[in-house]
């Protein structure tokens, strides 16, 4: 089903006219009754119309519809569908005319909706009372879904936790009111699954032989590198999946991403591990040119003439000394090199 956008009728003019009617009807009633004080049966036709109308005519203020900026209100007359007020406006319609909104009830995670119930004060007797008014309209603004953190396995199988937020607003009402039970439900749901869909095809960190594109290349692509990318196709699934709900999807963004707790500390020390080690390799190959950088200069200035057993005590006792991780002590040698 395609919106259908209603051309409704200016509701002020026609406020006046009803309320202008009402005190017509008030003003048939009393004069029916002096007419048929005074001259019988004169009175009976306006005393007649005047209640029929202080009472029918209540019925067409139902069709008064105020519709804020950024919100809509889909119209159905006896199970058809008549149209979709969009406009920023005081309108009329028709009185048996129903607002129709399945989500009004529906709560998102940080979702700026519309109120589903207008609070309104009634005085009776001194005390005040609280009604709560359904509404039914649907928010046309831009709206931020933030579903619970999910545990997703990666490519790996390692359990992670995920969570996203997702920018999102209706663009077709009709779509979103009749082509799914419940929109809210139905974008959170879809939320879930693209989520999982795409977390799976990705590790959480670098790792080599992983295709995640699908070209059968393995690539560098990582849930922790690639979070631009992967949030990306996450926000195409989840488009994909709500096109027939009237929905767009404007944005998705990875809000948390990390380990499940019961591998966090594994992988904590996995990567603590992969960091001295890469430490120790930096240590390594700056000691070993220190270490030729100084045997060169030995050489050049002809400072001592080493052999090659010395040379190599030379040089294990300067990488003991440049690759330790406390500080040497020294021993002097007062003896003879040799």
């Amino acid at each position: 089903m395609k919106e259908k956008i209603l051309k409704a009728k200016p509701g002020m003019p026609l406020l006046f006219l009803f309320i202008l009617l009402y005190f017509v009807a008030i003003g048939l009633i009393i004069l029916g009754g002096f007419l048929l004080d005074s001259y019988n049966n004169w009175g009976t036709l306006p005393l007649v119309v005047g209640i029929i109308w202080s009472v029918l005519g209540i019925y067409p203020f139902f069709g008064f519809k105020i519709i804020n900026p950024q919100e809509a209100v889909v119209l159905t007359l006896f199970g058809k569908y008549t149209g979709t007020l969009n406009e920023a406006g005081f309108y009329f319609v028709n009185p048996f005319s129903s607002s129709v909104n399945p989500a009004y009830k529906t709560r998102l995670g940080q979702s700026a909706d519309v109120d589903s119930r207008a609070n309104s004060t009634i005085k009776i007797d001194g005390a005040t009372m609280q009604t709560n008014i359904v509404n039914k309209k649907i928010s046309l603004k831009i709206m931020t879904l933030n579903n619970h953190k999910q545990k997703v396995n990666d490519v790996l199988g390692n359990p992670i936790e995920i969570g996203i937020a997702v920018m999102w607003r209706v663009t077709d009402t009709a779509k979103a009111v009749f082509n799914v039970d419940n929109f809210k439900e139905y974008l959170s749901l879809q939320c879930d699954s693209a989520l999982r869909n795409i977390v799976r095809i990705y590790p959480y960190d670098v790792n080599p032989g992983i295709d995640t594109t699908g070209d059968g290349v393995p690539d560098e692509g990582s849930l922790r590198g690639s979070s631009s990318l992967v949030a990306e196709r996450i926000r195409q699934e989840i488009q994909d999946k709500v096109e027939d709900a009237g929905l767009e999807i404007l944005e998705a963004r990875i809000t948390y991403l990390a380990y499940a707790p019961e591998i966090a500390a594994v992988m904590l020390q996995r990567q603590q591990a992969s960091a001295v080690v890469d430490a120790r390799k930096m240590i390594v190959d700056g000691a070993v040119g220190m270490v030729e950088m100084a045997l060169e200069k030995l050489n050049e200035n002809d400072v001592v003439k080493l052999d090659e057993e010395r040379k190599a005590a030379m040089v294990s006792n300067l990488l003991v000394v440049l690759c330790g991780n406390k500080d040497a002590q020294p021993v002097v040698n007062s003896g003879s090199l040799y």
